[in-house]
């Protein structure tokens, strides 16, 4: 009886002792081969178009851009290829954007490496992989009942997004709201989360092209 072919990886991971372990992790599994290992989006880019693999395993971030934003650039480089994205912030707006750029899957950078595993098999074989409490919201923004992003904003975390808007500061914000500066610490963070931002700047880039600061 003929052996099945193995699953072929590209692993995208910048950090050298994650990387390090995720690769012998996967390379001890008999029916994974892990081809190739880079830490950057143009490295992903070039071997996944030098390997043609099954799956890429990506990083959300990585020194030169977004993990999520170069996902069309590797679908053009090896089409058959499903993408992994591995991140460690597991939000439905991260998600779902992960979906929408054609991603196949999210893994928490948390989750034990059985579980992404299981994981890498289930994309290859063509199945998308999500944690379970993430799928109803995915679902939702996807088919737009979720509304535009943003929508999940509170009223206060609006008006901290206005103000971040403004180039404040967590101190300055919250002298703004008449709140304390970890309050306002955790307004921005829960701005950054529901809007998918890996920072101010980007969660104020996002929101300006959405037309939440209009």
């Amino acid at each position: 009886m003929a052996t099945p072919p193995s699953i072929r990886v590209v692993l995208v991971e910048d950090h050298a002792m994650v990387a390090e372990a995720i690769g012998l992790a996967l390379e001890r599994v008999p029916d994974i081969e892990v081809v190739a290992q880079t830490g950057s989006v143009a490295g992903a880019v070039a071997e996944t178009g030098r390997f043609q693999p099954d799956v890429v395993v990506l990083d959300r971030r990585l020194p030169d851009g977004d993990g999520i934003a170069a996902i069309g650039r590797l679908a053009a480089a090896a089409p058959r290829a499903r993408v992994l994205v591995l991140t460690g912030e597991a939000t439905v707006s991260v998600a779902a954007r992960a979906v929408a750029a054609g991603g196949a899957g999210l893994v928490v950078k948390s989750s034990r490496l059985g579980e992404l595993e299981s994981a890498v098999r289930e994309v290859a074989a063509g199945g998308v992989v999500f944690a379970p409490g993430l799928l109803p919201g995915v679902l939702d923004r996807l088919t737009g009942r979720a509304g535009r992003v943003g929508s999940a904003l509170t009223g206060r975390e609006r008006e901290t997004l206005l103000l971040l808007a403004e180039g404040m500061g967590a101190r300055e914000i919250g002298e703004r709201l008449g709140v304390a500066r970890n309050t306002a610490r955790n307004h921005v963070q829960h701005v950054l989360e529901k809007l998918g931002a890996r920072s101010k700047l980007e969660a104020v880039a996002l929101a300006r092209r959405e037309g939440l600061l209009d």
